[in-house]
């Protein structure tokens, strides 16, 4: 139901990605559900950059029955609150977020949790993992306690 890929990129495609997020620039929020206020800060990332290649090549191969709609950059500050939410209500959607850099304290919080059968289940961030799955599962991020939490999205819809 949900994937993970430890070590995902070689680690210079990995460094390569922290600089960019790191150094891109941001605009406030991220509109999860239309009910919903706008959290954190988000960086579309252009078709046209390496950043982008790297993560289309890497990950098409995983959904290859599917096409690459969007990848962005999500930043949350310390202690903000994200919503739950889905990202599609396609059939066979997917949803990756890939960890480019994080802490290895576990109180640092920062998971992903996803709202499955009334219980919710939280993926660790892991610096250089990936996780994919049905982007219709209610899911959302959680915050550092300390420093900003980057994650990179990437959304897969089904061909036409």
């Amino acid at each position: 139901m949900i994937d993970i890929i430890d070590n995902f990129l070689s680690p210079e495609d990995n460094q390569y990605v922290w600089f960019y997020c790191l150094n891109s620039s941001y605009t406030y929020g991220e509109v999860d559900a239309p009910d919903k206020n706008p959290t954190g800060m988000m960086c579309q990332v252009p078709e046209s950059e390496r950043f982008y290649e790297i993560f289309a090549e890497a990950t098409q191969k995983i959904v290859p029955n599917l096409r690459l709609v969007r990848i962005y950059i999500n930043c949350f500050a310390p202690t903000e609150n994200p919503w739950f939410h889905v990202d599609s209500i396609y059939e066979n959607a997917k949803t990756f977020i890939y960890y480019p850099a994080c802490s290895d304290d576990i109180d640092n919080c920062g998971t992903t949790q996803f709202y499955i059968d009334d219980y919710i289940h939280g993926v660790i961030p892991k610096t250089n993992r990936m996780i994919y799955f049905d982007s219709s599962i209610i899911h959302r991020a959680t915050s550092f306690r300390d420093g900003h939490r980057f994650t990179v999205a990437l959304k897969y819809e089904p061909l036409d």
